[in-house]
């Protein structure tokens, strides 16, 4: 699968990968750029990495960003998944890989991103938002409402973070409390969303600019309590969590998903990739729409590149893939934006 023309190219492409940077995801982009440096054709590609420093230093002026054909951010989380980074390229002129502002902005908080779905019709679980000021003045009173709107359990997280930086679930009042706490060390906005009942987890990797393809389903099932960031990233034997690609699910479902998650990358305005999650509930096979990851994980174990290794696109040429469609969304918008 190949898309862009590579008539007019250099014999090799100067390739930027970005990586590192200041959120709670530092370590996992440390991860996920390991795997996709050591990836890259290195006869098609003169890969430079540049690692942003967690006090946010970056090793080279950013003019330099011009130098290069392409940039590839591997920035997980808040300063580089939000959109920030995106419109820094896109003011530099410089092609890069992934979303663009408004789908990254969309993506990154989870709050806003379940209102735009909820405006389009599509299924999310119930949810209250809060801010670090309501928490500071009436602590009390914001467990209340959660508690009366949506009962328990629930979880509660950052609203802004992925790989389940900050995430808690919550059985009572207390640990509701506690969770709210926890979370707002990542973020000043808290979702606190309902638990679905049995949740089975369904994920779809989905690739293309203006015309969108899904991967198979996969589905995740962690021997933790739920698929939290020690479950992702350091979990080891027992703990493991197991990845079941394709899903055990009835084959119209997984192509409700898929559709679903075509619709999902749509209405958020993400092009390149993004990784689309979903819950089902175990007891009546209701889908909700989750979260998206417009950078999601690019580690050996990570969903994104092993659903579309399954669906016959292997890592390598995924990874050609998506640098020959930021060329070709941007040759085509005349910006690194649509």
């Amino acid at each position: 699968m190949t898309h862009g023309s590579t008539e007019n190219r250099p014999s090799k492409l100067k390739v930027a990968v970005l990586y590192g940077g200041q959120s709670g995801e530092h370590e996992v982009s440390l991860m996920s750029a390991a795997s996709i440096i050591e990836a890259l054709d290195k006869t098609r590609y003169e890969v430079t990495p540049i690692l942003i420093g967690k006090d946010g230093r970056w090793p080279v002026a950013l003019e330099t960003l011009r130098n290069f054909d392409v940039v590839f951010p591997v920035l997980h989380g808040p300063n580089g998944e939000d959109g920030t980074v995106q419109g820094l390229l896109q003011l530099l002129g410089v092609p890069f890989v992934g979303a663009g502002v408004v789908g990254s902005a969309v993506g990154m908080d989870k709050a806003i991103f379940k209102d735009v779905m909820r405006a389009h019709g599509l299924p999310v679980a119930p949810a209250v938002v809060i801010y670090a000021h309501e928490w500071r003045a009436q602590p009390d009173s914001v467990v209340t409402r959660a508690v009366m709107a949506l009962g328990v359990p629930v979880f509660v997280k950052p609203a802004n973070m992925g790989s389940s930086v900050g995430v808690s679930k919550c059985k009572s009042s207390a640990e509701i409390a506690a969770g709210i706490v926890e979370a707002l060390r990542w973020d000043r906005k808290v979702l606190i969303e309902a638990a679905v009942p049995q949740a089975r987890e369904l994920e779809v990797s989905v690739l293309g600019n203006e015309t969108l393809r899904a991967s198979i389903v996969g589905e995740i099932r962690p021997r933790r309590e739920f698929y939290d960031y020690t479950a992702k990233y350091l979990a080891t034997g027992d703990e493991e969590s197991e990845l079941l690609i394709p899903a055990p699910i009835p084959a119209d479902v997984a192509d409700r998903v898929r559709d679903m998650a075509v619709e999902v990358a749509h209405i958020a305005d993400i092009q390149g990739m993004t990784r689309v999650d979903f819950l089902m509930n175990g007891q009546t096979g209701e889908l909700f729409v989750n979260e998206v990851n417009t950078i999601p994980g690019f580690t050996s174990i990570s969903m994104y590149p092993k659903l579309w290794a399954a669906t016959g696109l292997p890592y390598p040429a995924l990874l050609d893939c998506l640098i020959d469609l930021a060329l070709e969304r941007h040759a085509g918008s005349g910006t690194a934006e649509r």
